[in-house]
């Protein structure tokens, strides 16, 4: 007697019998909001290229905080735009510089209620644009300084964690910067602080509108230190190496183009894997929903989902607290 035909369809007649045989769940928890703080705003002032997405005051950074918090959203990173900006990025490490102000308010607003997170990287602070420090004189003048980068990372992380950050996010793509930071926290008795390695930052067409946030002075590219967009056996050397320096978490970024990239990793390593939808990403969508072309929240839930099929445990998305609202109602 012949087996009877396969009828796959059975399992999705009903959205009760979908979501029990679903493989992927994704929950609120698992999703991280970025945020911008500037220095000197008096409140929230749009990006004109991330649409929903302002760059925030003091004030209204920690009503954010609050409002992803009452989401269920996972974390919060936050970025800092400072009013004055200089060559070794003085603001990053300043006490009283934006960020470390943000951080201390957020911290104090939300507790162990959320994970506080900080980017730790120059860019947003240099007046030239760069994750690092500049060569500044001979015939590499103009690069950036690895090592003289790590010093002002390891600066930078100790302020941060004094600040109240309880995980760093190392963005900057410098060889040994996971290491550098590992033991200068655990120097300053600091071994609670958690590190998350930007450990394959892809140098990507998709952040453009994220440097309109940052009021970045980038002139040129970032290609000497992130990584080629041709590349993926590469993005697992890169991983290894951060792990074996003591990464707590490792990041692929941006996602979407890098959905293989993401797959690679989440296979190759034991500890968690994370993924950054970049600012060029929410900006495709957000164009594409305005038009009318796509179906705006299906098509947000469908961009998470894939990414956390490719194997992110979390996912930072400006729609963080949109998505962690649309979920709790499913």
């Amino acid at each position: 007697m012949p087996f009877p035909l396969e009828r796959p369809r059975r399992l999705r007649a009903t959205p009760a019998l979908r979501g029990l045989v679903a493989e992927r769940h994704l929950d609120p928890q698992q999703l991280v909001l970025p945020v911008f703080v500037k220095e000197g705003l008096d409140a929230p002032r749009p990006v004109a290229s991330l649409p929903g997405v302002v760059q925030h005051s003091l004030a209204s950074v920690v009503d954010a905080a609050s409002e992803a918090v009452e989401a269920g959203v996972g974390g919060i990173m936050l970025f800092g735009v400072p009013a004055v900006r200089d060559a070794r990025g003085s603001a990053a490490d300043d006490e009283d510089g934006v960020l470390n102000v943000a951080l201390r308010a957020v911290a104090d607003a939300v507790g162990d209620r959320t994970v506080v997170m900080a980017d730790l990287c120059l860019d947003e602070f240099t007046d030239h644009g760069h994750c690092g420090v500049l060569v500044q004189d001979g015939p590499r003048a103009g690069e950036v300084d690895n090592d003289a980068t790590l010093e002002r990372y390891t600066a930078t992380a100790l302020a941060q964690a004094a600040a109240g950050a309880g995980l760093l996010g190392l963005s900057g793509m410098m060889d040994g910067q996971v290491g550098a930071v590992r033991r200068a926290l655990d120097d300053a008795g600091r071994q609670d602080v958690v590190l998350l390695a930007y450990a394959a930052k892809y140098a990507s067409a998709f952040y453009g509108p994220f440097r309109d946030a940052v009021e970045s002075t980038l002139v040129g590219d970032r290609r000497t230190y992130q990584q080629d967009p041709a590349n993926r056996r590469e993005a697992l050397r890169e991983v290894r190496l951060d792990v074996a320096e003591g990464a707590d978490v490792v990041m692929v970024k941006p996602a979407l183009p890098y959905l293989d990239v993401l797959s690679d990793v989440a296979a190759s390593v034991d500890v968690p894997v994370w993924a950054y939808q970049v600012s060029g990403e929410l900006a495709m969508v957000e164009a594409a929903a305005a038009n009318g072309w796509v179906d705006r929240e299906r098509t947000i839930l469908e961009t998470l989902t894939s990414i956390h099929r490719a194997g992110a445990g979390a996912v930072l998305t400006y729609w963080a607290v949109e998505a962690a609202r649309w979920l709790r109602r499913g």
